[in-house]
């Protein structure tokens, strides 16, 4: 199983009352450190205000952080946890994709959902769609941006979404196509979409039994739609509160989470500390919990 870290952007007031250049320094110097331990991959949010309230503090913009932290690390890979498909039209997220994966070096990874933080949708003048139409909008938009991952130029049309002879050049770096990932834990529609469009299944604050339980379930479905189960990989947002004290308790989680079939979990262990100190007591407990990390730099 392996192990991601949430890059600090402000969302979830780890830099209220930052100066915001100080607190972009200390992203980039953390990515940096990051990657140095071992980590094998880095990821933001895609959101505009602070939680659980909104407010007047730093939330720095996801694709901004990623195309950025591109260039300031070479090994680890980069993506969202995850984008909210709404907040951009699909061919544009596409198009960003294909140029971040080609600033990164072939890095990078397009985490998506349907969203769900109504107070930030409507004051961005998006409006809140129906769960429902959110989740029929993102069937449309994997639809599209499979088009323009794919050979040629991209067409689909849709009730959401649609293109029309649209050009995506470069189309990224990794072959056959960037990496898709469908986050969200609803078992009927989200499932289905990953099935059906996606490399990997992202979950979020699930337990060791309901991870072990639904993997088992998304499996058996993969068989019955003619999809080879191997295929779809399986991850974790982790809960913050569970990586927030260092020692045993939190080595015993992350020992309990490798045992349920994951292929990686994602974790927020400098959201009350973003220090070099709290990275590093993490990667120390997840090594205890004999989780592989790469070799650190220096080592």
């Amino acid at each position: 199983m392996q192990v991601g870290l949430m890059a600090p952007q402000g969302w979830k007031g780890e830099y209220d009352g930052w100066d915001p250049a100080a607190a972009w320094a200390r992203t980039v110097e953390l990515a940096r450190n990051a990657e140095s331990l071992g980590f094998e991959s880095l990821w933001v949010f895609d959101h505009f205000h602070t939680v659980p309230d909104p407010t007047d503090e730093i939330t720095f913009e996801g694709f901004s952080v990623l195309t950025a932290l591109a260039m300031a690390t070479e090994r680890v890979r980069l993506g969202h946890m995850v984008v909210c498909t709404g907040f951009r039209n699909p061919a544009l997220t596409a198009k960003l994709s294909s140029t971040i994966d080609v600033i990164s070096g072939g890095r990078f990874e397009l985490g998506i959902g349907a969203g769900w933080k109504e107070e930030e949708w409507r004051a961005y003048g998006y409006g809140f769609p129906t769960l429902g139409e959110r989740m029929a909008a993102l069937g449309d938009h994997l639809e599209v941006i499979r088009a323009m991952f794919g050979p040629g130029r991209a067409a689909y049309e849709g009730r959401y979404a649609h293109v029309r002879g649209a050009i995506n050049v470069p189309k990224g770096l990794q072959q056959p196509r960037i990496p898709i990932i469908v986050g969200g834990n609803g078992q009927r529609v989200t499932a289905g979409l990953a099935i059906r469009f996606a490399d990997e299944l992202n979950y979020v604050f699930l337990s060791p039994v309901e991870v072990a339980e639904r993997i088992a379930a998304v499996r058996t479905r993969c068989e019955t739609e003619g999809r080879d189960p191997a295929t779809l990989r399986f991850s974790l947002y982790t809960r913050d509160e569970q990586m927030r004290e260092a020692g045993q308790a939190r080595t015993d989680v992350l020992g309990e989470l490798a045992t349920v079939g994951l292929d990686r979990i994602v974790c927020f262990p400098t959201r009350w500390a973003p220090t070099v100190e709290a990275q590093e007591a993490f990667a120390e407990d997840c090594r205890a919990a004999g989780l592989t990390l790469g070799v650190p730099v220096g080592s």
